[in-house]
């Protein structure tokens, strides 16, 4: 017989540890009539081990205990039993959370040191971050959350996101940033006013103290644009301008040295904001969660001033950043968001040059990443009937077209609630390959998602405008008046809130016995599965007029987590549960060997089921000196799917200056190939994590999936 303890892991059957446990009660019993003999509590364990089950919970058996103690007499005992098993209960909560604070104090914590690629658990700051977390994890699983849903987050069952926030009822997930309204209209941090700026530079500073005070006040990611900012250039070119003019230079002189002015302010403007957003830490313990749209048909009037912020962004971005050592590196914020149009996507296009740039920059820092507005346009359509394009929030999660008041399209300015997944592959494997008994698991799992998500809604629902006024009130987000709810922007489509999803090639794998990019049976398979989660949405949508959407989840740490319970609860299962971690989302497995174009045009057809958001990739080798390869991926991008990336090699070794691919050895430690160097102090590693950039490393699931990541392009045309 297997045990199914509370965490959701499976032990064995103990016989010692039941008679422990009454022995324990059976101490504290003054009077010999109140204990249990050694024969009445042998027989306690021979009628459990009597009814002959496979597998029992844990709190079933103390049950049993408890009734059988009471059927022979023996209360006072039965009493001892339970205030014991409740005394445990508090002790073993207690601990987790002491233990917890006291391995992220101490700083040798493998859990703590890797949780997070972006974060340096180390440092105060992070620290500070995490010991609130722990505080809030803590009330969230005692106090806020449901029993079963705590128990099957425990057991990988769902995964109910970011419980280190949840305590409080004011903490959002992700959001594009209004930017325009903040700048154009004015805004407030700190209760001091910030007024419109009249130039470039001033409005980069600001950009990014707007960026820290409104990362600070959410848990997730935020995405400005640079349309937003592209006004204020002709503001500083006008200036300059004038201030020739006022000096009776010539027309043509004044228009040249205005532009050469303009030329170095752009470059100062964006050289300070990528310095401040990658100096700065927000309340999370880290730089701020940015993403930077680069969307050239977001304006018609300021194109060309919004072409020379993009030229410049790209320039820098390709230099890098200097690390301790003074070499220039990959910096994992902001990341970049790259809009594929008309405009750039051809060789006579006007803007052609900015993809060529964009190009350069992907093969040497991993960004930007790439939109189509073409296909994105076909995918998002409005209540108008009009295809939109706009950008991700922070990561990879998308709001669902909007149409406001006025009939027209809005997105900036609009949030995500929050997220919870569901684990596909502990539903397949539940199942035993029953299709009867997955679909009718499918439903139950969804619906334990569903009540999870509306504990995250009604949380949130209890929020005023007053708890984070750089965002309700100041025009982040909303421009609401003091003390008002914000309950009405939680509905009618203003904000998502999602269901997300985690491996989907494994379940297909084991329900079908083929891979979901098989053109056939497992696709078909895969397919079905994605509807039956939008299904999901759009009936719980209707229901409640809430915009459910469906997510394919970037799980970084919880890739890990998700392997370990598959394996306590099931076993090892050859290809199924064997590795030390799961796939994201819909994709296409790491070790599966497939072509970039072939990749890309199979998961297309899965992305369209993640309207919530969802990011492919194609995982490449140095491409620096063959960007005629990167370019033709980008255009096969542009043409058919939405929304994808390429993950390069970009790292450094401080021991000896090597430049290149950092390797990671069998018993999954990274090294520099050229001197040998292991010291995560002196290496700087970047690698694309679930959609972003991460560089303090990651945990040994996470690190195994970066091992066994296959090459989907090569590089013969260049190596010739």
């Amino acid at each position: 017989m297997r045990i199914i303890k509370r965490d959701g892991a499976i032990v064995d059957y103990s016989p010692e540890k039941i008679e422990a446990a009454i022995m324990k009660a059976n101490t504290e019993m003054m009077d010999d009539d109140d204990r249990a003999s050694a024969t009445q509590i042998k027989n306690i364990i021979k009628y459990i081990e009597g009814l002959k089950k496979r597998r029992m919970l844990v709190e079933d058996i103390q049950d049993i205990i408890e009734k059988k103690l009471m059927s022979i007499g023996k209360y006072q005992l039965a009493k001892a039993y339970i205030t014991y098993r409740y005394t445990r209960e508090l002790v073993r909560k207690s601990n987790t959370t002491d233990l917890a604070i006291k391995e992220l104090i101490d700083g040798e914590s493998e859990y703590w040191n890797t949780e997070n690629s972006n974060k340096n658990a180390k440092v105060v700051t992070t620290q500070r971050d995490y010991l609130a977390g722990i505080t809030s994890t803590d009330i969230t699983r005692r106090f806020l959350l449901p029993k079963d849903i705590v128990e099957a987050h425990d057991a990988g069952i769902i995964h109910f996101h970011d419980a280190d926030y949840f305590a409080q009822n004011a903490l959002h997930n992700c959001d594009l940033i209004d930017l325009e309204d903040m700048l154009q209209n004015g805004t407030n941090i700190n209760g001091v006013m910030i007024e419109k700026p009249h130039r470039f530079l001033t409005a980069m500073t600001i950009a990014t103290q707007l960026i820290t005070a409104v990362n600070s006040s959410q848990y997730g990611g935020c995405t400005i644009t640079l349309s937003h900012l592209a006004p204020f250039v002709r503001e500083s070119y006008n200036r300059y301008l004038d201030k020739y003019k006022k000096r009776k230079f010539k027309r043509e002189d004044c228009e040249k040295y205005a532009k050469e002015d303009l030329a170095k302010e752009i470059k100062d403007g964006v050289q300070t904001f990528q310095y401040q957003i990658n100096s700065m830490t927000t309340t999370n313990g880290q730089a701020p969660f940015l993403s930077v749209c680069l969307y050239l048909g977001e304006t018609t009037e300021y194109k060309e001033e919004l072409a020379m912020i993009i030229e410049e962004v790209l320039k820098q971005r390709i230099e890098g950043m200097k690390n301790e050592k003074g070499f220039y590196v990959t910096p994992a914020f902001p990341k970049l968001l790259y809009v594929l149009e008309e405009d750039n996507i051809h060789e006579k296009s006007k803007y052609w040059y900015l993809t060529k740039l964009a190009a350069e920059c992907t093969a040497k820092r991993m960004v930007p990443d790439y939109i189509s507005e073409k296909v994105m346009k076909q995918l998002k359509v409005d209540k108008n009937g009009n295809g939109n394009c706009y950008p991700c929030m922070g990561c990879r999660s998308f709001l669902t077209p909007y149409v406001d008041k006025n009939g027209k399209p809005k997105y900036y300015g609009r949030f995500n609630q929050g997220v919870v997944t569901i684990n596909l592959v502990d539903l397949a494997l539940s199942s035993d390959r029953d299709l009867d008994t997955f679909w009718k698991i499918f439903d139950e799992r969804l619906e334990l998602c569903h009540r999870a998500l509306q504990l995250r809604h009604e949380r949130l629902s209890h929020a005023t405008s007053d708890v984070a006024p750089i965002l309700w009130q100041h025009g982040a987000l909303a421009r609401l008046k003091k003390g008002e709810s914000i309950h009405e922007l939680l509905h009618g489509g203003y904000s998502t809130i999602s269901l997300g999803y985690a491996g989907l090639y494994e379940c297909v794998k084991y329900m079908t016995g083929h891979s979901h990019t098989d053109e056939g049976k497992g696709r078909d398979f895969g397919l079905a599965v994605m509807q039956h989660l939008n299904d999901a949405c759009n009936k719980w949508k209707e229901a409640e007029n809430m915009d459910y959407s469906v997510y394919g989840t970037p799980i970084e740490s919880t890739t890990y987590k998700f392997a370990k319970c598959l394996r306590d609860r099931f076993g090892k299962i050859k290809g199924i549960t064997d590795r030390d971690y799961i796939t994201n989302s819909y994709h296409v497995p790491v070790f599966e060997e497939i072509d970039a174009f072939t990749k890309l045009k199979i998961e297309s057809d899965f992305q369209k089921l993640s309207p919530g958001g969802a990011i492919s990739y194609i995982e490449t080798p140095n491409l620096t000196n063959n960007l005629p390869a990167v370019i033709e991926v980008i255009k096969f991008i542009y043409d058919n799917i939405m929304y994808a990336e390429l993950n390069t090699k970009s790292d450094y070794c401080h021991e000896c200056g090597y430049t290149g691919e950092i390797l990671i050895d069998d018993n999954l430690e990274w090294y520099c190939p050229n001197c040998g160097n292991r010291s995560h102090d002196k290496l700087n590693v970047a690698r694309r994590t679930c959609g972003y950039i991460g560089t303090n490393f990651w945990n040994k699931g996470r690190t195994q999936e970066i091992k066994e990541r296959v090459i989907h392009i090569d590089n013969k045309d260049a190596e010739e």
